[in-house]
């Protein structure tokens, strides 16, 4: 009886302590960044994709982080956003006040690149969460000489791209290099901001390797007006409302299994569609508290209200999950890696 009710005693006093430990940990935190400034660093130039996620984010993260600290975006553009990974990497305060807003490409990009660029360890970054699993597509103008995916095989259609890594210079190469589609790649544009207002111009006839949410976001009135339509999806999955209009998936277009294993590994990246990552050293509790505040900031009804009010999809996938897929993605053999990186090999036309 007696050792019952020891039990029960410290049983007891174990709950209260933790309780009192969890929140003298939340004290903690809410004491460190209180009046403080977190600065989400976004790989891209204003205007784009990245950066209207990036200030979706910012407008409803303060309230889910204890202490409620300023966010701010800051646009750090330059080599498919590994300018921006390098600094988070490498200079930025490693103490949880800043946020790297990445291109998916950054996460393959080691695995691909000649390395002389990455000053970085992507798998050793704390990974925050993923805003949405987008679909990437190539989008052509519908005054364009091609009018579906089977015509790119028999005529030119130039496309506009920007740097190594990116997916819109990535992917259109993987089209033309492995399935042998007759694509003129223009590229050296700064970002997606710059290749759509050429394609606006009808400077370039087409685009791959972009967010069709960014599409729908920042120029509805492209699809409304019929300026661009959709050609094919690059991904390894159909995105139900491009499944609707029929457009066919890149891997249909496939002759051999090879090419289907190579289109599949480098749409893997999708799955990083709009990556946030902290460096590595970040205190595991701060890293812990940006990661489940950025899921409660993906899930507040206010910030999806706002999402639907500018047709933005918003589909977040956790810090943990991607840190597990970053694990599984540089496990990949080294042959299929090398097939992938001749794949998106550029040559100056």
């Amino acid at each position: 009886m007696v050792c019952n009710r020891v039990r029960k005693w410290l049983i007891a006093a174990c709950l209260v302590a933790g309780g009192a430990g969890s929140a003298n940990a939340q004290e903690n935190l809410a004491s460190f960044y209180q009046g403080r400034t977190v600065t989400i660093i976004v790989g891209s130039s204003p205007g784009g994709g990245y950066d209207l996620y990036a200030r979706l984010l910012s407008r409803f993260m303060s309230k889910h982080i204890p202490g409620n600290p300023t966010i701010v975006v800051q646009n750090m553009p330059g080599a498919a956003s590994n300018v921006a990974a390098s600094y988070v990497y490498n200079v930025a305060p490693k103490d949880g006040t800043v946020i790297g807003g990445l291109f998916m490409g950054a996460v393959l990009d080691p695995l691909l690149g000649d390395g002389k660029r990455i000053t970085h360890d992507v798998s050793k970054f704390n990974f925050i969460g993923n805003a949405n699993n987008d679909a990437y597509v190539c989008i052509i103008r519908t005054d364009a000489a091609v009018t579906n995916m089977a015509d790119v095989f028999d005529k030119e259609l130039i496309v506009g791209a920007s740097a190594d890594g990116a997916s819109t210079r990535d992917f259109p190469l993987l089209l033309k290099n492995l399935l042998g589609a007759k694509l003129k790649v223009v590229a050296g544009y700064p970002g997606t901001r710059e290749i759509n207002l050429a394609l606006e111009k009808g400077e370039v006839q087409g685009a791959c390797g972009v967010a069709w949410s960014s599409i729908s976001a920042n120029y509805p009135s492209w699809i409304k007006d019929k300026l661009i339509k959709p050609l094919v999806q690059e991904s390894n999955t159909g995105y139900p409302d491009l499944d609707k209009q029929g457009v066919p998936l890149a891997r249909e277009f496939a002759k051999t299994d090879e090419q289907r294993r190579v289109l599949e590994f480098m749409y893997t990246q999708t799955a990083f569609g709009r990556p946030y990552v902290a460096a590595p050293g970040v205190p595991a509790e701060r890293v812990a508290t940006l990661r489940k505040a950025f899921m409660d900031t993906m899930n507040d009804p206010e910030l999806l209200a706002e999402a639907k009010r500018i047709n933005l999809d918003v589909g977040p996938i956790s810090g943990e999950e991607l840190q597990a897929q970053v694990v599984k993605l540089y496990a990949t053999p080294p042959d299929l890696v090398a097939k992938a990186k001749a794949a998106v090999a550029f040559t100056r036309e």
